[in-house]
């Protein structure tokens, strides 16, 4: 297990390094840059350059890249080209936003579609099954922004229950208006919980009529300590990797959520960078995507294995 362990972290800082370079590649080539967006297009082109080399977007790319890959050996992610703020900075401000979204969603989503999964998954085919099949199904097809509208154009706009938006707030935090939080939690959960319900029923359906099922009933073990004992770790092993891809949804839902409801986090911060072409921030969110979607597929990975020491998890 430690060497598994170990193994996965390597690969997984290789595909850090790799996605790093791509990214800062990428965004290196977004049309425009922050010189014009601050200045405007009414500027000149002579006001244009010298802003550009006051910034060091004129710069050779590969000049750029190694400032760039020296600053996070060192942990600097950099400095906003229009603030003048350090991207850590900003990042870390607007994580914390970020990180009670998404800690309220994984907190209702991880009971509920366990609890979904297992009752789906002990009777498959019965009429409990096929209404929560149904449900999930149409939740799936669902995306985060027509449900999100529904969702306002229903509960805030004409029932008038809730907040239509968080634009206003600046200046109070989420725990002062937790209201505005329960759309977009709503809208999230809705949408992550249809993946992990289904694999968690899969896994179910296929354990519960298992041979070894079957014979350790034969012996009199008790069906609840069947149940919790040896159908649930074998079949959570793939919901468990499962999980690490509703987090990667659910990162890239929260872009989504967030510009709909004007909540202020790393998906709204990451928009208006793409927007503002201040490409450090642009690069320093990526990247934060990036580290967080290799920690939590390798931590999956381990977690599969420890469920199931026997069974080898698929890099």
């Amino acid at each position: 297990m430690p060497r598994f362990a170990v193994r996965r972290l390597a690969t997984g800082f290789l595909h850090v390094v790799v996605v790093a370079t791509a990214v800062f590649a990428l965004t290196s080539w977004l049309p425009g840059d922050a010189a014009v967006v601050v200045l405007g297009e009414d500027a000149s082109d002579g006001q244009v350059a010298a802003l550009r080399a006051q910034l060091g977007v004129d710069r050779p790319w590969g000049d750029r890249f190694l400032d760039w890959a020296g600053g996070l050996l060192r942990g600097d992610l950099g400095t906003s080209l229009l603030t003048g703020e350090p991207v850590a900075e900003q990042l870390g401000r607007e994580l914390s936003s970020t990180a009670v979204l998404t800690g309220l969603v994984l907190v209702l989503v991880l009971p509920l579609s366990a609890v979904i999964g297992v009752v789906s998954g002990m009777r498959p085919g019965s009429r409990t099954d096929r209404s929560l099949n149904a449900v999930v199904v149409v939740l799936t097809a669902i995306p985060e922004f027509a449900l999100g509208m529904v969702l306002v154009a229903v509960l805030a706009l004409h029932l008038g229950w809730l907040p239509a938006t968080a634009a206003g707030l600046s200046g109070l935090s989420l725990a002062d208006q937790p209201a505005v939080l329960v759309l977009p939690v709503t809208v999230l959960v809705c949408k992550q919980l249809s993946a992990l319900a289904r694999q968690v029923r899969v896994g179910v359906a296929g354990a519960v009529d298992a041979g070894y099922a079957t014979h350790l009933r034969v012996l009199g073990v008790p069906e609840r300590s069947v149940l919790l004992r040896h159908v649930l770790p074998n079949a959570l092993a793939p919901a468990v990797q499962q999980l690490a891809r509703t987090v990667d949804g659910l990162l890239g839902g929260v872009v989504v959520v967030e510009a709909l409801f004007g909540l202020t986090g790393v998906g709204a911060g990451f928009v208006d960078a793409v927007k503002t072409r201040d490409l450090p921030v642009v690069q320093g969110y990526a990247l934060v995507f990036v580290v967080t979607t290799v920690l939590v597929n390798t931590a999956a990975d381990v977690a599969a294995r420890r469920l199931v020491p026997q069974q080898e998890v698929l890099a």
